[in-house]
Formats: C-alpha cells, sequence, structure tokens
C-alpha cells in the first residue's frame, strides 16, 4: 500500500505533464545521486557499488512508503562520520544488520506517531553535531585526495589525524592532481552556470584527465575505483569497478565480516550492534525530517512527519538484503529535485531507476573515476554541511547556554561519536532549559496596604501571585515563598491564572505548601486556575490529598468568598 504522499498525489490529478516535470527532474537528481553515491559508500568503508545498491532500493521504497511529496533519499554525508566505526569493526555484515536493525526503529517510531518529537531537539544540538560530522567527513578525505599511504585505518579521530600526519611526506603528485583539479571545477562551475551540475562536469573531467595524463606525464598513475576494488562476476572471475548485474538478495549477516567471513547472526551480535542501529535511526529520523521541511518550504508542500519515518524504517530495513547500506532524504538532492521541477514521490523513485540504469550500461566506464576526484566531491559535501557561517553566527549571537551546547556537541562528535554528542546535548540543553524555567517563575506577595492591581484587600487577606510553569526545578522556588505567612493572614489566596502548566513535581509542591498554610491557622483559596493546572488539581482532589481549598475564577471571587464566610 502506497503512503500518504503518493496516494494524495495521486487523487489530487496527475497529468501527463506532471509525469514529463517528475522523469526529467529525477533524471537531473540522479545525474548527482551516482557519483556521490559510490563516493558516500567509499568513505564509509565498503565498496562503491553499495552506495548505489542504497540509492536504487532505499531511494525507490522510501520515496514510494514516505509521508515528503519530494524528498530524495539514499546515502548522505551524515552517516559517514557513524558507519565508518562501524564497518571497521563488524565489517559489511555488522553495516548491513545495524541498518536493518535501524529501519526496525524508524518504523516502530512511524507506527507510534513520534515524528513531532524529533523537532523537540534543540537546534544547538543538531548544528552542533553536524557541523562535527563535517569536519569527520573531511578529515576522512584527506588520504585519497592527497593520495597518502597509510599503514592502518585507525578508529579514533585523533589516531587518524596523528597517522595523516605521519603520511603526509607521502603525497602522490597524481592524486593530488586530479583531486584539485576535481574541486575547483566543483568550486567555480557554478558560478559560470547552474543549468548543468557542477559534479556532472568535474567528475567526468578528472577522469578523462586521469586517461589521458598518461600519455603525457611519464610515471602519471592515479587511483581510480578500477585500482581500488573489484568484484567477482558471474562467471567466477574478478573485474575491476563496480557489477552492472541488478543488485542481488542476500542475508546480511551472511556478507563479509571484518576478517572477510560470513558474521554470523546472534543476540550476542544483535546487542553489540544495538546501540549503533538506533544512532543509524534517530540519525536518519532527524536528517529525513529536516529534509522534509526544506522540500516543504521550497515547494509549499506539507508532510506528513510519522509517514516519512515509516517510510525511511521500510527503505532501510529492505535495502540490506540487496546490499543497500543507511540511507535518508538528502538535502542537497532534495533540493535540486525541487529546483528541476519534481511535482511528486514518482520523481524520487525516477531518481532510483535512473541510478540502476547508469550502472548496468556505464557500470566499466566507472571504474576509471578518480578517488581523489570523489574525495574532493565530499569535501564539498562537508563544506555545504559545516554551514559555517551558521555556525559563527550562532557562536556570536545565542545565549552562552545555546553557545556551550553547541560547542559541546560539535566536540564530542569529533572526538568521540554523534550518540554520544546527541545524548549528552539533549540533557545539557534539558538542565539550561529547567534553570530558565526557574528564572522565570516567580512569587509575589500581595496584602492590604495596596499598590498592585488587586488595590487594598480586606485585613487578614494575602495574595500569593505565582507566575511561570510550576515544572520540577522551578516549583519548589515558586511555593518557598509559602513556607511562613504573613502574622494576622487568616486566608492566603493563591493566583495562578500565571501558571501555565504543571507537573507532578509542582503539584507536590503546591500540596505541601497547602498543607503548611493550613497549618500555620490560614485558610487557602485558588483564583484563576488554567486548563491544564486545573486537570491535574482535580484529580489531586478526587484522590483526598487537596480538601477545604475552593477553586474561583478569579481573585476578586476569593476575595469575597474570604470576606463572607468566618
Amino acid at each position: 500500500m502506497l503512503a500518504r504522499a503518493l496516494r494524495e498525489r495521486l487523487r489530487s490529478g496527475y497529468s501527463f505533464g506532471d509525469l514529463r516535470a517528475d522523469v526529467l527532474a529525477g533524471c537531473v537528481v540522479g545525474i548527482i545521486a551516482l557519483p556521490l553515491a559510490m563516493a558516500l559508500a567509499i568513505a564509509s568503508g565498503v565498496p562503491p557499488q553499495y552506495g548505489l545498491y542504497t540509492s536504487i532500493v532505499a531511494g525507490t521504497l522510501c520515496a514510494a512508503f514516505g509521508g515528503s511529496r519530494l524528498n530524495v533519499s539514499g546515502p548522505t554525508a551524515a552517516f559517514v562520520a557513524l558507519l565508518v566505526p562501524i564497518t571497521t569493526k563488524f565489517g559489511l555484515a555488522g553495516l548491513l544488520l545495524a541498518t536493518a536493525m535501524a529501519g526496525v526503529i524508524l518504523i516502530v517510531m512511524g507506527l507510534a506517531k513520534l515524528g513531532k518529537l524529533i523537532e523537540f531537539v534543540p537546534h544547538p544540538v543538531t548544528t552542533g553535531f553536524t557541523s562535527g560530522i563535517a569536519v569527520v567527513i573531511a578529515t576522512l578525505q584527506v588520504k585519497d585526495f592527497f593520495g597518502l599511504k597509510m599503514t592502518g585505518n585507525p578508529e579514533h579521530y585523533w589516531e587518524r589525524v596523528a597517522d595523516l600526519a605521519h603520511a603526509f611526506p607521502t603525497v602522490h603528485a597524481p592524486d593530488l592532481a586530479l583531486g584539485a583539479i576535481a574541486l575547483l571545477t566543483l568550486i567555480v562551475w557554478p558560478k559560470i552556470t547552474k543549468r548543468i551540475p557542477a559534479p556532472l562536469v568535474a567528475v567526468p573531467l578528472a577522469a578523462l584527465l586521469g586517461v589521458l595524463l598518461p600519455h603525457v606525464w611519464d610515471g602519471f598513475s592515479a587511483a581510480t575505483i578500477g585500482t581500488r576494488f573489484s568484484f567477482v562476476g558471474a562467471d567466477g572471475v574478478t573485474h575491476a569497478g563496480v557489477p552492472t548485474s541488478l543488485p542481488q538478495f542476500l542475508w546480511p549477516w551472511d556478507a563479509p565480516g571484518p576478517d572477510g567471513r560470513p558474521l554470523g547472526l546472534d543476540f550476542q551480535m544483535i546487542e553489540e550492534l544495538m546501540m549503533a542501529a538506533f544512532a543509524i535511526a534517530m540519525l536518519g529520523a532527524i536528517e529525513s525530517l529536516l529534509c522534509a521541511v526544506v522540500s516543504d518550504s521550497m515547494a509549499g508542500t506539507r508532510s506528513d512527519p510519522d509517514s516519512e519515518l515509516l517510510g525511511q524504517g521500510i527503505g532501510n530495513l529492505v535495502a540490506p538484503f540487496f546490499g543497500g547500506i543507511a540511507a535518508t532524504g538528502a538535502i542537497a538532492r532534495t533540493a535540486m529535485n525541487v529546483r528541476a521541477g519534481a511535482r511528486s514521490p514518482i520523481a524520487g523513485i525516477v531518481h532510483a531507476g535512473f541510478v540502476l540504469a547508469a550502472m548496468v550500461s556505464i557500470g566499466p566506464w566507472l571504474s576509471y573515476v578518480p578517488m581523489a576526484a570523489l574525495a574532493a566531491l565530499l569535501l564539498m559535501a562537508a563544506w555545504h554541511m559545516s554551514d559555517m557561517r551558521h555556525f559563527i553566527r550562532i557562536v556570536r549571537v545565542a545565549p552562552r547556554s545555546d553557545t556551550f551546547v553547541l560547542l559541546v556537541c560539535f566536540g564530542l562528535t569529533v572526538v568521540f561519536d554523534m550518540v554520544i554528542a546527541v545524548g549528552v546535548g539533549i540533557v545539557l540543553a534539558a538542565l539550561m532549559f529547567m534553570r530558565r524555567m526557574v528564572e522565570i517563575t516567580s512569587t509575589r506577595i500581595l496584602d492590604e496596604r495596596g499598590g498592585h492591581e488587586y488595590g487594598a484587600l480586606p485585613p487578614g487577606v494575602v495574595v500569593y501571585d505565582i507566575a511561570g510553569p510550576l515544572f520540577f526545578g522551578a516549583a519548589e522556588k515558586a511555593t518557598r515563598a509559602m513556607a511562613r505567612v504573613p502574622s494576622g493572614a487568616k486566608t492566603v489566596i493563591l493566583e495562578l491564572s500565571g501558571v501555565p502548566a504543571m507537573d507532578v513535581t509542582g503539584l507536590v509542591a503546591l500540596e505541601s505548601a497547602v498543607v503548611n498554610v493550613q497549618k500555620l491557622g490560614a485558610r487557602v483559596i485558588m483564583a484563576g486556575v488554567l486548563e491544564q493546572p486545573r486537570r491535574l488539581i482535580a484529580k489531586a482532589f478526587a484522590t483526598g490529598q487537596l480538601t477545604a481549598v475552593p477553586l474561583c475564577d478569579d481573585v476578586a471571587q476569593a476575595v469575597a468568598i474570604a470576606t463572607s464566610t468566618p
């Protein structure tokens, strides 16, 4: 059954003109996705064809079952920093299995309608880990861009940086030359024209130069997809480059592990991969929903976040059984899809079909693509992903607490990983939020002396004007003033119209304050209680915790009750 976005688009009317627009947009995006899919797979530690499989299988399913009309899904740069440690430790099999597990988590999130909850991840957290991931991606490309000869593949960032520094004397001029030409083309070409995507010029140009330069440059030899990767064909012969056949079904755990042998499936393996799967699911959910926001703002559409999570879950669950790695909504490809005139999810499906057709038809030519050119492509992707201007602007204008959260998430992402960064960032943001709630919550004590909006109160009547939410942290501060009742006070009115919300901590603090006032011999009346706190207080009345406390609409009514009864 197709998901809401595609159903609604087809029901609202879908003409031949719409189909033509979708086909053209899908082909344009497919041209960009082809080299990116290979580059991102290589950056994640697996052969390039697995990136193509991801764009084909996940790209089709996420578009067909997702909640966004114009999202284009596939491998993205954001995943690279997360997937490399998984591949290093568990091999291709571990990566495929973790992706399938993440798909299950995303499906559960979609069915549980948790799409809206992703919006509660604070902006400094998302900006911090996104910029941190960009730094990690850029660092991973240094090896291929400069053609360095490294002895190992360290898992931790600072060890990787140290190894790069030690290997820097091995810079290979041919790789650097092709990488520099590709990078320069990616930077300059958009300033000349945007009708032809820069990757479509930069990558073929580098491949052409890689073929021609050996004839004029003695000893010229640059690493390419063909020299770095190979596959065993149906004839049992090893071929260079990428396969030209359709993705074949496989059990993810039967794929090669870190030692080249099948990984196998058992409970311990699932337990070890659970945190990685959760991280893939969370990052995929955040990026796909952010991507949907971007496409909605550009095209004036409206996405269903829960259906989008469901579609991403289906794509990530099924793709590993055909060699696909983690996929999510790709913001750059989605933006290009919108600008190219896409009308429906069919454009995303066409993009996947284009990648498949290109792999089958020009697969042998892909082996000539230089590794340095793909590294340049990812360096540009990392630069755009970092959004350095926005990062610097937040540091300059944001409150210190937000800046602190941003820098902590950035640093933890670079040094450790995104899972730790997001977890710590959300906890820090929650603590900062609690502190702000404490700061804005206050209590005023008003009596018969007047000078306030209630005028001169009758003798013996005191008003405690509480303002701000009574949440944990803030509740104690708000009710602390009620620990001591002014001498001569016979009635204490709690003016709660300024309390928009209350949790159970606030209720307990309020109950304790009421009991304390009653023990001191004063009567308590509540005035102006809003809807959510009123429901909570009503439950407390029902359980007998709060008794003999009238609820009034306003302070005037409370004063009337206080003066009319002994």
